[in-house]
This record gives structure tokens, sequence and C-alpha cells, in this order.
């Protein structure tokens, strides 16, 4: 009772705020790094749910008539396997398409998240459990999609690395993409270091964005919906037709972030 009255005191713009906190706790000192809890367990449950419920249908899978669980995975696993066939020329089942579908499946159930009527699962499931803030959408964490875009990046390296050898990278990077002139080859290094620098900002920031805008609109329709009955009836009518334009967003915004896993793994495979 005291939390629906303190919550009904709210300003509207401490309403969003409250909303959009995240349950952070300093590490260490606290001086430089803060770990938001709710993100990186939201993060790891999704990741386990997703996976686990693969394993149990590949478990479960039959050669003869599959059941529709079998159909949805094996049809999942051909979508990205096409996908992933039109963009990467190597062996792709040895790492690119597995990495291509974990990625698209956890990502998929972390926007999924945004789904989540903020209102209702805080009086009902947060609460009860002595949580004044929880922030259920892993991927309108900054610290969520910038941590899934490094580790790309990682691995894009790492590749690189391994197909041209160090030495074959370190010439890509000066040698590249204007020529093998002395003078050039400042040129070279600072247009790869921007390339470089720049697909972890674009592959995180556009996850990041959507999910984030998102999440802010259900916010305000959620409020529009707090001011009486006509603001009821709009907001829901709104609100309904938000949901179905979100479900667009959702699917397509784990699309892009795979595809574009997919294509920086394969450059990293190809030479200039």
């Amino acid at each position: 009772m005291a939390i629906e009255q303190a919550e009904k005191a709210l300003t509207p713009s401490e309403y969003i705020t409250h909303h959009l906190t995240f349950n952070s706790q300093p590490v260490g000192d606290g001086s430089f790094w803060m770990l938001n809890y709710d993100s990186f367990i939201m993060s790891v449950l999704l990741g386990i749910v997703v996976m686990g419920l693969i394993w149990w249908v590949a478990r479960s899978a039959t050669a003869g008539v599959p059941s529709k669980g079998q159909a949805f995975v094996e049809l999942i696993f051909s979508f990205v396997d096409d996908q992933v066939k039109n963009i990467f020329h190597g062996n792709r089942h040895s790492f690119i398409a597995p990495t291509a579908l974990t990625v698209f499946l956890w990502v998929l159930a972390m926007n999924a998240m945004d789904f989540l009527p903020v209102d209702v699962m805080h009086h009902f499931v947060y609460a009860p459990l002595g949580l004044e803030h929880w922030r259920s959408v892993p991927t309108s964490d900054i610290n969520t999609t910038f941590a899934l875009a490094l580790a790309v990046w990682f691995l894009m390296i790492f590749f690189s690395i391994k197909v041209k050898g160090f030495g074959g990278w370190i010439h890509e990077l000066f040698y590249t993409p204007f020529g093998t002139k002395f003078w050039v080859l400042p040129l070279n290094f600072l247009f790869n270091l921007i390339e470089y620098v720049s697909k972890p900002l674009s592959h995180s920031l556009r996850l990041f964005g959507n999910m984030y805008a998102g999440e802010v609109i259900f916010l305000l329709l959620g409020m529009w919906a707090a001011t009486g009955i006509s603001g009821t009836i709009f907001g829901a009518i709104l609100g309904a037709g938000w949901s179905i334009f979100h479900i667009l967003i959702v699917a397509l915004q784990a699309f892009i972030f795979m595809m574009l896993t997919v294509v920086y793994l394969s450059m990293a495979h190809e030479s200039h």
C-alpha cells in the first residue's frame, strides 16, 4: 500500500525516472565500475532459458514427422543458416552459423522483455521481492549492447589474425585501402582505425537506441492511460497499436544485430 501511494504521488518525470533506474551496485570502491544487476541477471537468465529450450527440443527431435516445436526450431535454424550462407563462404557450420543463431535468439529474447507491462511487473513481481528498481529489458541498457558488440569486435580481430597472421593483419592496417606509398601509410592506418572504432559503436548504439526508445514510449502511453477515462481508452488503443508495431522492431533489431555480426566476422576472413 505504501508503494502504491508513493507511486501515485510521482510526477510524470519522476514516474519515468523510477522505471528507468537500474538496480546498480558499485564494484570495488565504486570510483569507476558499476554493475547493473538487473541487466546482468536478466541477460544470463534469458540466455539459459533460450538455449535450454533449444536443447530440449533438439534432445526430443525425431526423424519422422516433427512436432510443432521441432518444426519451429528447424525453421529458425534453416532461416539463420540461409542468411549466413549468403554472406560467409567458408565453413560456416564450425563457428559462424552457431554464433549467428545464438546471437539472434538471445537478442530476440532480451528485446521481447519490452512487452512486459512495467507497472504490473513492479507491483506483482519486483516489489514483493523487495526490489524498488528493476529493468526487465537488458538491451535497453547501453552496457549490455556495448558488451555484445565488443565481444563480436574481439572475435573479428581474433579471426583476422588467425586467418591472415599477425603480420598480415598489421600489413592490412597500414597498406590498405589507399596503396603502399610511404606517405599514405598514416592515412591507411587512420582510415582503418576509424573503421575499427565505428563498428562496435554503430553495432551497439543501433540496438540500444531502438529498445530504449520503445521502453520510453510504453511508459508515456502508460502515463496517458492513467489520466482518466478518455486517457485510458486512447492509451489502450495506442498501446495496442504500438505493441503490434514494436513486434517488428523487436524482431528486426535482433535480425540486424545478427546480420552485422555475420558481416563483421565474414570481413575478418577476407582480405581487402
